[in-house]
């Protein structure tokens, strides 16, 4: 395998994709299997061997770390392929190859700095982690090499993909992207990335659309295929997380076809890639976001680079093709035939990279390199620590250790234990997975003199207290200065609520009016919140407001109608006394009873006026009073007209003779009756009053929109035995009344009484069902109905005749005409 060599009393490995696609050959088992042939040179990777060289370099000129003690290396080329990288790994590790005729075998190397894919590192992590060998990677980020169980060896100076996954979804979250697309690379990189992405951005409620896969050595079809799920999906936002071998066919393709809108967002393997970074790809890739590890400039790395020349050691493998590359001619060196079949011209060999402006010698902004820098002087930590049992910053006197005697298990050991600060201030040690602390910068796209240039705008850092930090004034979008929305389903406004579609991601969903009573105040809820009891949404379902409150009140028409029926009654109740009193000495006054007729009056008086106790805002005192006042004066009443029934009974008794009973119902027995009879009702309010009484109340069965407020009779069983008293008071009217409606007297109350019963009767007893069945401030106005038509009733009833004869017809005014004498 061609390589870079340089013997050493110590020897590392490196193993990097110089080449990066492998020509895969058939081998038909007659004849020895073929070397492995790579093509595309990579002028990154080589970059790395160099920086690997440079440093090797470096420590071995450093009188401090490894004093008196020599570091070799062997670097091959891993063709970016896991099976080339393993064979290259057991090569290294195996010493078994000759690299001159007459050398003697090259001895195993101590550690390895291999490798930049993960799936290469799995393969060599897995093989020679029985072995102990140490490995330490430049590139590999898949978060499954952290196992320590399966990978006791592995170690690296580039953070995990689980931090880059974090540090992604807080990129999503910071520009509340919810519907994203995911392009993958088909190897353990891309699967394990996209894992770890997909994971955190769930908990974000961050839905992944589709996850197309890709890789270098996919046929143009299968490439195609991801192209147009790209184009048939209406996300806005893609996160390619591959490496820039694997992504390079597909950008050509989508510049190709022209796909624009899509804001890209990279993984750390192909942000900062050279070979993408053309103003060609930047027409559809340009404002492209992702997270590359912190830069870095290192010293005299550039002398070092403009020193490689193919003449001075024509054995060195890679730089033939490096200087091909670079100067873009074929040098010829001495010993072989100037004919070639590349397409460059030959040298001259007087061709220099001094001034070369190419990429491959900005040394300012290293990432991946200084990532291999970093390793390489980890490496020989470990090994100064081994070799003089103490730390560079210990005087080092003598070797404790013949480096003969170094096992790799040793150098595993003590790389666990590396924790020094280099030159540039960075802090290189591993944590017990073998994971540095993780530190990204956040880099964009930008077109700068017709350049692409990788400009940092943000800083992520898992041990900060705010791990993201972006400058956005500082971004340039794929559309200029606007954030870029990315959305399945548009946010639902305030009113509405998710409605999930069925068969589709969590992200796609159905805006849906929040029902009757319930809101969503803001934008994007989930669900709808209930109003509390005393409030209800308002039409566009964002506000609970105060819900309507309803009673009987005074200034609407029906209050006013039932007011003005209310005092007319009681007006006419005192016209009606006025009479009586007035003409109390004429004998029809006097053949009803006088002093029962004014009770009987004013009892209807306080009839008339107790349904402006139901009018009006409910209060403690008013459903007190309503209440029982209602049950007292309608007491009194039916007392009196019980009384005046048993009157005129008694009455027409005593006609006979030696019959006493009207002189034993005289004006006093009157007046107990009553005066009883009300107090038994008297007694049930007190009652009521003092054991459960009537209060405000609001009643909200109704309508979803109003609060009633009405009187709540407290006991209902009080309610119903006022009602119930008043009842039997009636009903014994009413019989004595129809017994006595045939009397033979011209003017015989009774059948007055009789009829003002039954229309007394009648308004009550259709009062209960109509009662129970009104809502709201009906119910009130049902029960004022009621003592309002059962007042006019007895009213009309039983003083209207009376009236009539005292102001129509005086002449029927005489004790002869209401004796039942008539004079001709």
């Amino acid at each position: 395998m061609p390589g870079l060599f340089k013997q050493g009393d110590i020897m590392i490995g490196g193993i990097f994709p110089v080449f990066n696609k492998e020509i895969i050959s058939t081998s038909m088992f007659t004849s020895e299997p073929p070397g492995a042939k790579c093509a595309g040179f990579d002028l990154r990777a080589f970059r790395w061997t160099q920086v690997m060289i440079f440093a090797i370099e470096e420590i071995n000129k450093d009188p401090a770390l490894l004093p008196n003690i020599s570091l070799g290396y062997r670097i091959l080329n891993s063709c970016a392929s896991p099976t080339n990288t393993l064979r290259a790994a057991l090569t290294l590790a195996s010493g078994t190859e000759d690299t001159e005729m007459n050398s003697s075998c090259p001895p195993a190397i101590s550690a390895l700095i291999a490798e930049s894919g993960s799936s290469q590192s799995l393969a060599i992590a897995g093989a020679l982690g029985p072995f102990h060998v140490p490995i330490v990677s430049y590139f590999s980020t898949c978060a499954c090499l952290s196992d320590r169980a399966k990978y006791p060896t592995f170690f690296r100076t580039i953070p995990s993909d689980y931090f880059q996954a974090k540090a992604l979804a807080a990129l999503v979250k910071h520009f509340g992207w919810q519907w994203i697309g995911a392009i993958q690379s088909d190897n353990d990189y891309g699967l394990n990335g996209i894992l770890a992405f997909t994971e955190e951005v769930k908990k974000l409620g961050v839905c992944i659309a589709f996850v197309g896969k890709i890789k270098r050595t996919y046929s143009m079809d299968k490439i195609l295929e991801v192209v147009e799920m790209i184009k048939q999906s209406t996300v806005k936002v893609i996160l390619a997380f591959v490496p820039e071998g694997d992504f390079y066919p597909l950008m050509k393709e989508v510049v190709k076809q022209n796909i624009t809108g899509i804001q890209w967002i990279a993984s750390e393997a192909w942000i900062t890639a050279s070979r993408p970074s053309t103003h060609e790809i930047y027409q559809v890739f340009g404002g492209a976001l992702g997270f590359v590890v912190n830069k870095m400039a290192i010293p005299n790395l550039r002398q070092f680079l403009t020193g490689i020349n193919p003449y001075d050691d024509p054995s060195d493998a890679f730089v033939k093709d490096f200087w091909e590359t670079i100067v873009g001619c074929r040098p010829v060196l001495p010993g072989e035939d100037a004919v070639t079949d590349s397409t460059n011209e030959i040298c001259t060999g007087y061709e220099t990279l001094l001034n070369s402006k190419n990429l491959f010698f900005n040394v300012t902004q290293l990432r991946v390199s200084y990532n291999v820098y970093k390793a390489v002087y980890a490496v020989a930590h470990a090994l100064h620590q081994l070799v003089f049992c103490q730390s560079v910053r210990e005087r080092s006197v003598r070797p404790c250790l013949n480096t003969s005697e170094i096992q790799p298990k040793e150098v595993t050991d003590h790389l666990q234990r590396v924790n020094v600060i280099n030159q540039f201030g960075d802090n290189v040690f591993f944590d017990k997975n073998g994971d540095p602390p993780a530190s990204y910068d956040l880099i964009n796209w930008q077109l700068k003199n017709g350049q692409v240039q990788h400009v940092t705008v943000g800083h992520f850092s898992s041990a900060a207290d705010k791990e993201l930090s972006i400058q956005e004034e500082r971004i340039v979008w794929r559309k200029g200065k606007m954030v870029p929305t990315s959305v399945c389903s548009n946010v639902c406004p305030a009113g509405t609520r998710k409605a999930q579609i069925k068969g589709k991601p969590r992200c796609c969903f159905d805006c849906i009016p929040c029902a009757d009573g319930t809101i969503a105040n803001s934008t994007g809820r989930a669900d709808c919140t209930p109003c509390t009891q005393e409030y209800w949404s308002n039409e566009r379902k964002d506000e609970c407001i105060p819900k309507i409150i309803e009673f009987l009140t005074y200034q609407e028409p029906m209050g006013m109608a039932l007011t003005v029926l209310s005092l007319l009654g009681a007006s006419l109740s005192l016209a009606s006394m006025t009479v009586f009193i007035r003409f109390r000495e004429t004998p029809v006054i006097k053949a009803s009873n006088s002093e029962l007729s004014c009770f009987l009056l004013f009892s209807l008086f306080l009839c008339f006026l107790c349904p402006l106790t139901f009018i009006g805002r409910p209060t403690v005192w008013t459903c007190m009073l309503r209440h029982t006042a209602f049950g007292v004066t309608f007491a009194l009443c039916m007392s009196c007209v019980m009384g005046k029934t048993i009157v005129v009974v008694t009455a027409f008794k005593a006609t006979f003779p030696g019959n006493k009973l009207a002189g034993k119902f005289g004006p006093v027995q009157q007046r107990i009756i009553v005066f009883s009879c009300t107090l038994i009702q008297i007694v049930i309010c007190v009652l009521w009053l003092k054991l459960k009484p009537p209060f405000p109340d609001m009643v909200f069965r109704y309508s979803n929109k109003k609060i009633v407020l009405e009187c709540n009779t407290g006991s209902e069983a009080a309610f119903y035995a006022v009602i119930g008293y008043i009842g039997i008071l009636a009903m014994i009217c009413l019989v004595l009344a129809f017994l006595a409606r045939k009397l033979p007297d011209n003017f015989n109350e009774a059948k007055y009484i009789t009829f003002s019963m039954l229309i007394f009767c009648a308004v009550w007893i259709t009062f209960i069902p109509a009662y129970v069945s009104s809502p709201g401030k009906f119910t009130v106005a049902v029960e004022i109905f009621a003592i309002l038509s059962s007042a006019f009733g007895l009213l009309i009833s039983i003083f209207a005749p009376k009236c009539y004869i005292l102001f129509i017809k005086p002449e029927r005014n005489t004790k002869k005409h209401i004796m039942g004498k008539n004079v001709r």
